[in-house]
């Protein structure tokens, strides 16, 4: 197969046949996506996901103090990262997991499991049913959520059951 040269001609024409893209459609810049804000520290993400397992009133407080954790995450290594909303879903904390909500954390299928959201589990494994085998935080298994749910995600935990998902 032949691969054509490129020459420092063709290199500026196609070059400048690209500046208009960047031009009239600044979001394809990944540039735009930048923002000129300190990372939050480490040390805040962590204790913030930390008590997100267990205390309402602390992660009401540091998030009345600084917004941004909503969506912070921390890594526990190994490509294991957790947000606080996945923190309260995989300990079963509904009230920590619905006030997060409330305030405009991101939904997920493992929280949807967690609270018993049957009709969403079933809308977001039906066309992807690999969702059904796909690990959360920890490697915590969509069951491992649902049964943190107890009464209220029974529905959710049959159901699993009866497509063959497993803790």
């Amino acid at each position: 197969m032949h691969h054509p040269t490129i020459t420092r001609k063709g290199f500026l024409r196609r070059l400048c046949a690209g500046a208009p893209t960047l031009l009239f459609f600044p979001h394809l810049n990944t540039t735009a996506f930048r923002q000129d804000k300190e990372p939050l520290g480490r040390k805040l993400v962590h204790e913030f996901v930390l008590q997100a397992h267990r205390d309402l009133d602390k992660v009401k407080a540091m998030l009345e103090e600084t917004p941004a954790l909503l969506h912070a995450a921390w890594d526990w290594g190994g490509g294991d990262f957790e947000v606080a909303l996945g923190a309260a879903s995989h300990v079963g904390h509904r009230e920590l997991a619905e006030y997060l909500l409330g305030q405009g954390a991101r939904m997920n299928l493992f929280t949807a499991a967690m609270l018993g959201n049957l009709n969403l589990v079933k809308a977001i494994t039906g066309p992807y049913p690999k969702q059904l085998f796909t690990k959360g935080p920890h490697g915590l298994s969509l069951m491992h959520h649902a049964r943190k749910g107890g009464e209220h995600a029974l529905a959710v935990v049959d159901w699993l059951e009866a497509q063959g998902v497993k803790e």
